[in-house]
């Protein structure tokens, strides 16, 4: 591990040190521009000097791979030794025990390896948001999981006792060591995700993703072959660039109003005791957002870099437009102006999302809520913010639906009260988003905890009260108090972990 004493605990290469010096940015986050922008560059190379019709497999397996450990090692240099640590453990687990037990045993080897470099992170780097080796390691944890998962469901599951999904991710056959790796290091996902499953990942390295989705007219094939049509697949081009376009003005916008809008103000006794309690709510909501701009800033570049490959395409829409959206993490517009917290939060962090349902939420006979929350919990890390977050949106994921139960109906039969209902409902989950997602962001206990005393705690109890009182005082009626479908009952309890 790097040194454990300010900012030398970064071990990430120091030669671009004069770029951080004028630009005053920190290296951990100058290195991170780097390494996505070359990856950006490369990307296309996938496309063209590799495509799946001129390259063989093992070649781009090869290539992926290499240039995932150079990002690694120029970004987390020694520390990067970690990146192999983890799934090399883990793969001689799956190579050696019984696939009934093996996917546990991974998810448990897994953690325990994710846990200690959290842990050593908070230990001598506390509450320090410098770039580190935790990330890729959380996404790596994700990929050998689900894989372990898939190969067992494969290995010793008859194909109706599988769910939908489950069919779709089923792995039949253990990965060879170079399709293992190249799948836990390649380049595109490497430094912040998004999550690739297995299966979706050999499609793309196969050429069989664009086969997948038959093209929706005649102006996607090419009839001048006289042996066969050829699907001509859709240039991701347009779509990179916009990908792009919006990380940058992203990056923008969050460099510019974080200087305003400091997270770390709200631990100020002076914000706590002289500002007014429609100030600090205001504060959450505006800072809280600011800080989201960085994630998004991360994962649309990084969705740019996956497309520009080839990896990501899902098919055709409606008007026969390729969608580019498989592995995209965050839909902005949809969780910024989200009806409800539900809605809201099924757009940020998608693939955290699945994972969560994949390994444990339609695995669990029992408990399957509590077990969810916990893996969601353990997999961030250890700081008290987080679980601070985690416990309040639970409670409000719960208080909202008892809200909706209790008081939807009332405003459905009319289009402008149906309206009002949408905007307040908008205006709600803006203000609830604020209010438990700043002491993940804040990381510490206890000032967090003296932040909602400041509150009064006006959420947490109005949340009780709409649990316990709300369905006493306005009974929901019969068609509003029936169970939703599984499928969505499921996205609704998973997406509020993350």
């Amino acid at each position: 591990m790097a040194s454990p004493v300010g900012d030398e605990y970064y071990d990430g290469s120091r030669i671009f040190s004069w770029v951080s010096d004028l630009s005053g940015l920190p290296l951990d986050q100058v290195n991170f521009v780097i390494s996505q922008v070359l990856a950006l560059a490369c990307a296309p190379l996938f496309r063209n000097t590799l495509h799946p019709s001129t390259t063989s497999p093992a070649a781009r397996h090869a290539f992926g791979l290499v240039l995932g450990l150079a990002f690694g090692y120029f970004c987390f240099g020694m520390q990067a030794i970690h990146l192999g640590g983890l799934p090399a453990l883990c793969y001689v687990v799956m190579r050696t025990q019984d696939p009934h037990i093996m996917q546990r045993m991974v998810l448990g080897v897994a953690l325990i390896y994710l846990s200690c470099i959290h842990l050593h992170r908070q230990i001598y780097d506390y509450g320090s948001y410098t770039l580190d080796i935790t990330g890729p390691l959380m996404v790596i944890t994700q990929k050998v999981t689900s894989l372990a998962f898939s190969l067992h469901d494969g290995l010793t599951r008859r194909d109706d006792e599988l769910t939908a999904d489950q069919k779709y991710h089923v792995i039949r056959k253990m990965p060879t060591a170079l399709e293992y790796f190249s799948y836990m290091f390649h380049f595109q996902a490497l430094m912040c995700g998004p999550i690739l499953f297995y299966r979706d990942y050999i499609d793309f390295i196969h050429g069989h993703s664009f086969l997948k989705y038959p093209p929706p007219s005649a102006g996607h094939v090419d009839n001048n072959s006289n042996s066969r049509k050829v699907i001509l697949e859709p240039s991701p081009y347009l779509v990179v660039f916009k990908k792009v376009v919006c990380s940058v003005l992203c990056a923008v916008f969050f460099l510019s109003l974080i200087p305003s809008f400091p997270i770390q103000r709200l631990k100020e006794p002076e914000f706590l005791e002289e500002t007014s309690m429609p100030s600090k709510m205001l504060y959450l909501v505006i800072a809280t957002t600011v800080c989201r701009f960085k994630y998004y800033h991360a994962w649309l570049l990084a969705d740019a870099i996956c497309n520009a490959s080839g990896l990501g395409f899902n098919g055709y829409d409606s008007k026969g437009r390729a969608r580019w959206d498989l592995i995209s993490n965050v839909d902005i517009l949809k969780f910024e102006i989200g009806l409800s917290l539900r809605d809201s939060i099924e757009q940020w962090n998608k693939g955290t999302t699945r994972w969560l349902r994949m390994v444990v939420y339609e695995r669990a006979p029992r408990y399957r809520t509590v077990l969810t929350y916990a893996l969601s919990a353990l997999w961030h890390g250890f700081y008290p913010g987080y679980y601070l977050t985690f416990m309040s949106g639970a409670l409000f994921t719960f208080a909202s639906r008892s809200v909706r139960r209790s008081i939807r109906e009332y405003f459905v039969h009319s289009r402008p009260m149906k309206a009002m209902y949408d905007v307040a409902t908008m205006i709600t989950t803006r203000i609830v988003m604020g209010y438990i997602t700043f002491s993940f962001l804040l990381l510490e206990f206890w000032p967090s905890i003296q932040v909602f005393l400041h509150l009064y705690l006006f959420l947490h109890v109005l949340g009780f009260l709409a649990l316990w009182l709300l369905p006493v005082l306005l009974p929901p009626s019969r068609r509003a108090s029936r169970p939703e479908k599984s499928g969505a009952t499921s996205n609704g309890v998973v997406s509020a972990l993350h």
